[in-house]
């Protein structure tokens, strides 16, 4: 095919170079033989005639081409308008095949069409508004190079252990913030906590939507969970029982010195009733787990640990004097807060100030005694064991065998079963301490003891307490008020954490749950083989290990969950009664995790954990919007995929954050 912009140079040659043959005159412009006139010197039949002969002429002139005057002979503009038509048929084609090729993409888009499911259109909002993981990927996926928070340092002790949300877990909570904190500090203005994917809370509003769902064929334990979530929300009617339900409480124990009316109840036994039905635990703090010395053996027998309370005022750790201590600046709003709380309990203005100072100063007391789990762990003070008989010889102002058989009711105890402390020198003066308050015969009719339990346990109730609490200042807790269905969605877990577990269970994606552990188990261990970085002593951990999904052997089904909550009644406009019940549930789960063989599992947790040599997921991390059955194959794979991978060498790994330094380096 002839190109345009040589089209001139190949025919201008012919044109005035190649010889004729013909006259000069022929090889002029030919007029068309419709457009020639009969000469005046031929005869009119003659010209006739060579009319009619002119057409057969000429095509058999074009059909021999010794009598045509050649190729070369015609115009240049003819050659040029045939170039041009035969470029323009080449566009045509070209353009026709394209519009071919877009037809069909179009079809095949149209065939595949995208993801319109309410689970993927949950997770196209939400992920469209969060960060991109991979601008800083090692701030996000190891949080910072070498940073303290990859494994905060707990001393290997197993604090409330299967009762997340316990009270008794602040101090590390603090701390965990704090290092946190530090961290974030650390960052280059980049990727803030806010934007980062927090499964906690997609996992907290997965459980949110279950609560308010209306599935009317529901068992009545599940009524009674929505039921006491609804109760949590009706802010209405907890703001209209005002501290009316608190006061009838607080009768109920005999009355208090504060109100000038109390019966002088024995102290053992109004500390027996608040740890058995209210959860409360003023002087000392109780929960269940293993002895880790034992765990290495193999075993997996659980005992009851004994561990210094959670105080209620603030106080420091002065590492100089190895001592707790308050400070002024602390304790100034500490004490308009408590000044507070008696007011709006009814407390008569001229005595209310004595009954804080009495207080205050019990509490300091007690918090210097009391030293922070650092200090305890260099001592060697954590899972310090003895029977309940040698307890009671180094503290016997309590009973030991008398509380402890209440609270864990109706487990039968003995002087001979042993119990595991964390803090033996603050038990021993915690005793010295109520013994001398006990004996002050001058404070005998006010009753410090007594009204110091009761300040706990109102600490203890305060979420099921109108705003006028929680506006005031909390004692010795400063954090941020979280949402009230989230507030409402973490209470529901801990007296219902059962019922929660079944119905996420009937949620879940098993099948696809269980392929994608296994596939990307299978992929990581193969890449670990090939990492250079990897010991041999790693290797043989984690190709022991046998992934699984949390599901099925340690879940309870419909019946047993009617027989668990069958005594529970919840009320539809009176929180604080629901709230009461649930400390009595929390309670029992506690005693009954006293004789579980079975580690029971978090349903709040969303990383995966060890159970001797089982890798287990649990069902938290498999909710919208990062896994769901109906999102395409590589959405699940790229988002729930690389989490679980890194959970897993979060998990098995702890040096993991100094290989991505050194990766990095490299």
């Amino acid at each position: 095919m002839l190109r345009m912009s040589e089209t001139p140079i190949e025919l201008e040659p012919q044109l005035s170079v190649q010889p004729s043959s013909q006259p000069e005159p022929e090889r002029g412009l030919q007029s068309p033989p419709l457009f020639q006139l009969p000469l005046p010197t031929q005869d009119p039949t003659e010209a006739q005639q060579q009319a009619q002969l002119q057409p057969e002429l000429q095509q058999l002139s074009e059909s021999n081409p010794e009598h045509q005057p050649g190729e070369e002979a015609k115009p240049l503009w003819i050659k040029r308008q045939r170039l041009l038509s035969l470029l323009f048929l080449v566009f045509c084609l070209c353009a026709a095949i394209l519009g071919l090729i877009y037809y069909m993409s179009y079809n095949q888009t149209d065939t595949a069409t995208p993801c319109l499911s309410p689970a993927c259109q949950w997770a196209s909002a939400h992920f469209s508004m969060s960060a991109d993981p991979f601008t800083q990927p090692c701030d996000y996926f190891l949080f910072s190079c070498g940073s303290e928070r990859l494994s905060p340092d707990n001393g290997g002790r197993q604090r409330g252990k299967g009762i997340p949300g316990h009270p008794q877990n602040q101090r590390e909570k603090a701390v965990w913030t704090k290092r946190r904190r530090k961290s974030e500090e650390r960052e280059d203005g980049g990727l803030r906590e806010g934007k980062i994917l927090d499964r906690k809370n997609m996992l907290l509003q997965y459980l949110r939507e279950i609560l308010e769902s209306n599935d009317r064929l529901t068992n009545s334990a599940v009524q009674k969970a929505k039921g006491f979530y609804h109760s949590c929300l009706d802010t209405k009617s907890i703001e209209a029982a005002g501290a009316e339900p608190f006061l009838t409480l607080i009768q109920k124990l005999g009355g208090w010195a504060v109100s000038g009316q109390w019966n002088q109840t024995d102290f053992n036994s109004t500390l027996s009733l608040l740890m058995r039905d209210y959860a409360t635990f003023p002087f000392f703090n109780l929960y269940v787990g293993k002895d880790p010395n034992e765990v290495t053996h193999g075993s997996t027998k659980r005992y009851i640990q004994i561990d210094q309370p959670d105080l209620l005022i603030p106080i420091e750790w002065n590492s100089k004097t190895q001592k707790s201590q308050a400070k002024t600046q602390t304790l100034r709003p500490f004490l308009a807060s408590c000044q507070r709380y008696l007011a709006l309990l009814g407390a008569p203005p001229n005595t209310s100030m004595i009954h804080v100072g009495t207080f205050i100063s019990l509490s300091s007391e007690l918090a210097v005694a009391a030293a922070p789990l650092p200090y305890r762990l260099s001592k060697g003070q954590l899972y310090h064991r003895m029977t309940i008989k040698e307890l009671q010889s180094h503290a016997p102002i309590i009973d030991w065998l008398g509380c402890l058989q209440t609270a864990f009711h109706p487990l039968h105890l003995i002087e001979d079963d042993h119990v595991l402390l964390h803090n033996l020198p603050y038990i021993v003066q915690m005793s010295r301490i109520i013994a001398k308050w006990l004996n002050k015969h001058e404070l005998s009719t006010s009753s410090p003891l007594h009204t110091y339990m009761v300040l706990n346990l109102l600490h203890t109730l305060m979420p099921a307490m109108d705003s006028r609490f929680s506006e005031t200042v909390a004692l010795g807790n400063s954090e941020g008020v979280a949402p009230r269905w989230k507030h409402c969605v973490f209470e529901t877990e801990r007296g219902f954490d059962a019922v929660l577990t079944h119905l996420l269970r009937d949620r879940t994606a098993h099948r696809e749950a269980e392929e994608i552990i296994q596939n990307i188990f299978s992929t990581l261990k193969s890449k670990l083989r090939e990492l250079k970085s990897t010991d041999q002593k790693s290797m043989k951990k984690v190709q022991s290990l046998i992934p699984r999904l949390w599901t099925t052997e340690e879940i309870a089904d419909e019946a047993e969950l009617e027989l668990l909550f069958s005594k529970v009644s919840v009320s539809t406009h009176s929180f604080f009664s629901n709230y009461v019940q649930l400390l009595s549930l929390w309670q029992k789960r506690l005693s009954k995790l006293l004789t579980e063989q079975d580690e029971a599992a978090d349903i709040l947790s969303v990383t995966p954990f060890l159970r001797g040599n089982e890798l287990i997921f649990p069902m938290g991390m498999f909710v919208p919007p990062l896994f769901h059955p109906t999102y395409p194959r590589a959405m699940n794979y790229g988002v729930k995929g690389f989490l679980i991978a890194k959970d897993i060498l979060h998990l098995l790994l702890p040096d993991m954050s100094l290989w991505c330094c050194s990766l990095l380096s490299e």
